[in-house]
């Protein structure tokens, strides 16, 4: 059975933590900590134009030797965010983060940003589904299975 990517969101939460293309660097960070998030959605004008991660901060600011208080985000940012839309399934999200190697995707319901899944997410909601069809079999195998 494949679990929509909107069943997830209406259990987690919806809330998708944004920052704008002129902020620093520092205060993404700041803001990510402070939600405990390992990436920020950038948003202009309500268009999700970009995804700055824990990983970009690591090769494109620590390891460049920039200044994330001085280092813009639309600097450095992931421009080319690859979104889902919420009836993609957990499946199908799993796969296309493993195939560009990603761990955050925003969903999108047309042009408005209304949520993020993480490979984390996708983990959980795959383990649930195996665990619910291990008690069905196993509830079949005990014959205790409601006809």
């Amino acid at each position: 059975m494949s679990t929509p990517i909107s069943s997830i969101l209406n259990r987690k939460g919806r809330q998708v933590v944004t920052i704008g293309p002129e902020a620093t660097v520092y205060e993404a960070i700041a803001r990510m900590v402070d939600h405990n998030v390992g990436s920020i959605v950038v948003v202009h004008d309500q268009q999700v134009v970009g995804i700055f991660t824990e990983r970009d901060y690591l090769r494109r600011i620590a390891l460049q030797g920039r200044t994330s208080k001085t280092t813009q985000i639309r600097e450095v940012m992931t421009a080319n965010v690859l979104c889902v839309g919420p009836r993609s399934t957990v499946e199908e999200c799993m796969a296309l983060m493993t195939r560009q190697k990603c761990r955050h995707l925003p969903v999108l319901d047309g042009t408005t940003l209304v949520g993020l899944i993480s490979i984390g997410d996708c983990v959980r909601a795959i383990s649930e589904q195996a665990r619910a069809q291990v008690d069905t079999l196993t509830h079949y195998v005990a014959g205790s299975y409601p006809a």
